[in-house]
């Protein structure tokens, strides 16, 4: 039986996430990290999407992306071939490193988008990887807070324009939001 289509929608945005195939590390070290930022990067691009967070783990990834064309499946096929095909020539490996598709979920409301935001955030302080999210130097946390010189694909100006219109502001209140366990009253 085929799988259902994805959704795809111009504009739409997504929290998408990897796994390594068998729970295996997708990323050994920071030079493996790099190169998946660098090809992240060239895909943001190609494809005109928005990366508003991000988060490198060892098992898996997470994005937060807005696919300005509705083309998700054309560009997470690049992202997840492309650094699989790295991953595999560095290593000397072969066969397949990703479990299965990308798993990506279809935002709606602002509400989820901030609960996304956080659950990105928090997810190297809740695996023990660090004590504050600003700590994981692979995430964008850091660079959304100002904390940190923002990388070039990473575009946080449309989540922190959810807490204010001052750049300031909105840096000290998505912290203090992250930093907070509430859940987001729907909107």
């Amino acid at each position: 039986m085929p799988r259902a289509p994805r959704i795809q929608v111009p504009g739409g945005i997504y929290h998408v996430n990897s796994k390594g195939c068998a729970e295996r590390f997708i990323f050994l070290d920071d030079i493996d990290r790099t190169s998946f930022e660098q090809i992240l990067a060239r895909v943001v691009t190609k494809h005109e999407w928005s990366c508003s967070s991000f988060c490198l783990m060892g098992t898996h990834y997470h994005l937060l992306v807005t696919t300005p064309l509705g083309d998700l499946a054309a560009g997470m096929q690049s992202l997840n071939g492309l650094y699989a095909q790295t991953f595999n020539r560095r290593h000397g490996a072969a066969g397949h490193v990703f479990k299965s598709r990308y798993h990506a979920e279809f935002i709606q409301t602002d509400s989820h988008l901030l609960e996304t935001t956080r659950y990105v955030a928090l997810n190297p302080v809740r695996a023990g990887l660090c004590e504050r999210p600003e700590d994981w130097p692979w995430s964008s946390f850091a660079e959304t807070i100002g904390e940190r010189s923002a990388r070039p694909f990473i575009a946080s100006d449309v989540l922190l324009k959810l807490f204010s219109d001052d750049p300031d502001l909105a840096r000290a209140r998505f912290r203090a939001f992250v930093e907070d366990s509430s859940p987001v009253q729907p909107s």
